[in-house]
């Protein structure tokens, strides 16, 4: 279905303005401040804020299309489909209504099972995107018992360019539906109409089918092509029941409304990360209102809401994922991912410790529980999680380079170097030339003053793999500058704060190179910038005493060695 995601969100992009709040056609000063206040918010992608002040504006104006339209995609963005549907009915009464408009009501009908309405609106002229209008055209009259003629319409979905393999999925749905289960393994399998791109989604549902068919052999050998031999646990749990001879239902949909809100959801995949994440979301959130109890339209949600920086109400939305569905699991990882970046890291560690505890021989919920842990600088106890997750690595694999590197951050943080030295080199023995293990490796060597010559050859590897790293490149300039090769260090640490230009560390790094080579006015303006930065305490006491008397006293006050050039002998 990859290839046609570009034809899918030029046709899905005409509904685009539905997004942007545009100016009231009729502002009053009753009107004007609520509405100010809902378009701040809409910009921010603030749907609860939007959704009150659209609803205030709309009190001193009810009839205002750019309200309510606004109003609208707000409560559809919040969640709150129900709504948003007496809006889009007013929009309605209004004249034509725009695609949202059309697309809530649609979706409300199909709710109430009045596949009469949907087709007659389709017959009276209703447009909204040309997939969608075929697909829901299509369950419409499968919802109204006319299988023949359903069928014919998923063909018709189908014969339009770009979009067949929308049709074709949406038809063997459909046929499973209704038990024909030899019907569509042969279009899950490609046998009719050639294969079909692979999804999540559609593995499961011919998994199903085939369990049907008494073929659970043929399913699981489905399910390791599909996903490996690292699943997660729905995943596991099906292929399970499978190997025990258990005969899956087909519940992949449930009816007509399941299927349109399939539909959805498809357009909702499709257009992810190929359209704005707004207009995106509005679909992942028409699926869910047809399909409560669709976890991966949840999911997908959730992710969009993420994308748009509204971490409470992606916490909300993946706190809806109940604890009996096998996307419990990943629900909970990316709510706590999402209550991290809302602020609260406590509350996410104890949701990773609760998951920890349910899925104790899950190794990648261990990681994020050490990661976690790790951020909030509890190095012991991010050691515990990383060693519990490397305890269940059964067979070694290119990928555990990240944990071992973690875990050897967390070892030279708490001081250990020898087990940190070790799990360093145990990661680039995995990855060889994985830069940031590189860069860290080589750098702890530079700060101990030993290994220099292979330090420089492990930053120079990963400049190379890395060159718009800002961090990298501070390596580099900063190893040249530890070996005295003072002038070639300029270049190296002007680009990483060309790079990083308000890192405390890198600006300071300058400085010290500066004065390296005798322009101690830049050295000192260097130093200031670095202050300006908030470095740590330590580092600004440092940076200031480099202020008063000069980067030579203070190394002669550290004790440490003075400045020369490698080429002084």
């Amino acid at each position: 279905m990859a290839n046609s995601l570009p034809r899918l969100a030029a046709l899905a992009a005409l509904g685009l303005a539905a997004l942007t709040p545009a100016a009231p056609a009729h502002a009053d000063q009753g009107v004007s401040g609520a509405y100010l206040a809902a378009r701040q918010a809409s910009f921010l992608s603030d749907y609860r804020a939007a959704a009150v002040y659209f609803t205030e504006a709309l009190a001193a104006d009810p009839a205002n299309p750019r309200l309510l339209e606004n109003a609208m995609t707000a409560f559809v963005g919040l969640g709150e489909v129900e709504k948003a549907v007496p809006v889009a009915r007013r929009i309605a009464t209004q004249g034509n209504p725009d695609q949202l408009a059309s697309l809530v009501l649609m979706a409300d009908q199909i709710r109430q099972g009045q596949y009469d309405r949907v087709l007659a609106d389709f017959e009276a002229g209703r447009r909204t995107a040309p997939l969608v209008d075929g697909l829901i055209r299509a369950w419409a009259l499968f919802g109204q018992g006319r299988m023949g003629d359903a069928l014919g319409a998923f063909d018709a979905a189908a014969a339009q360019t770009g979009l067949k393999a929308f049709g074709l999925y949406h038809k063997a749905l459909a046929l499973a539906a209704v038990g024909d289960f030899e019907g569509a393994d042969r279009i899950f399998s490609g046998e009719a109409e050639g294969p079909l791109r692979a999804t999540r989604r559609g593995v499961l549902a011919h998994v199903e089918v085939l369990s049907q068919l008494e073929r659970n052999d043929d399913a699981i050998e489905l399910i390791d092509a599909a996903f490996g031999s690292e699943v997660d646990p729905g995943v596991a749990e099906i292929r399970a029941r499978l190997a025990e001879g258990d005969v899956l239902p087909f519940d992949a949909i449930d009816g007509a409304s399941g299927g349109a809100a399939e539909v959805f959801f498809t357009v909702a995949s499709a257009l992810n990360g190929d359209a704005l994440d707004g207009y995106t979301l509005l679909y992942a959130r028409l699926a869910q209102f047809l399909a409560p109890g669709n976890s991966d339209a949840i999911l997908l949600a959730a992710g969009l809401l993420e994308a748009q920086d509204r971490y409470e109400l992606a916490t909300e939305a993946y706190a809806a994922v109940p604890t009996d569905d096998p996307a419990f699991y990943a629900a909970e990882l990316g709510r706590a991912e999402a209550m991290r970046h809302a602020g609260d890291a406590e509350g996410a560690v104890e949701t990773l410790r609760g998951l920890a505890d349910t899925y104790p021989d899950i190794a990648i919920v261990q990681v994020t529980l050490g990661d976690a842990l790790r951020g909030q600088e509890r190095f012991d106890e991010a050691l515990q999680a990383y060693d519990a997750a490397i305890a269940l690595f059964d067979e070694t694999a290119r990928g555990q380079w990240i944990v071992y590197y973690a875990r050897g951050i967390s070892y030279e943080r708490l001081g250990r170097w020898p087990e940190a030295e070790a799990d360093f080199r145990k990661a680039l023995e995995l990855e060889p030339d994985q830069p940031q293990v590189l860069n860290y490796l080589g750098y702890s060597y530079l700060e101990m003053n030993t290994n220099l010559d292979e330090a420089m050859t492990m930053i120079e590897r990963a400049v190379a793999a890395l060159p718009d790293d800002g961090y990298i490149t501070d390596s580099l300039g900063w190893g040249l500058y530890r070996l005295g090769r003072y002038s070639e260090a300029v270049p190296h640490m002007e680009r990483a704060t060309a790079l990083m230009p308000v890192d405390p560390v890198i600006n300071d790094h300058l400085g010290d190179v500066y004065w390296a080579v005798g322009r101690k006015v830049e050295a000192r303006f260097q130093w200031h910038r670095a202050l300006s930065f908030g470095p740590e305490e330590a580092e600004a006491e440092r940076i200031r005493r480099k202020l008063e008397v000069g980067l030579d006293t203070v190394l002669k006050e550290e004790g440490a060695p003075p400045l020369r050039a490698a080429n002084d002998g």
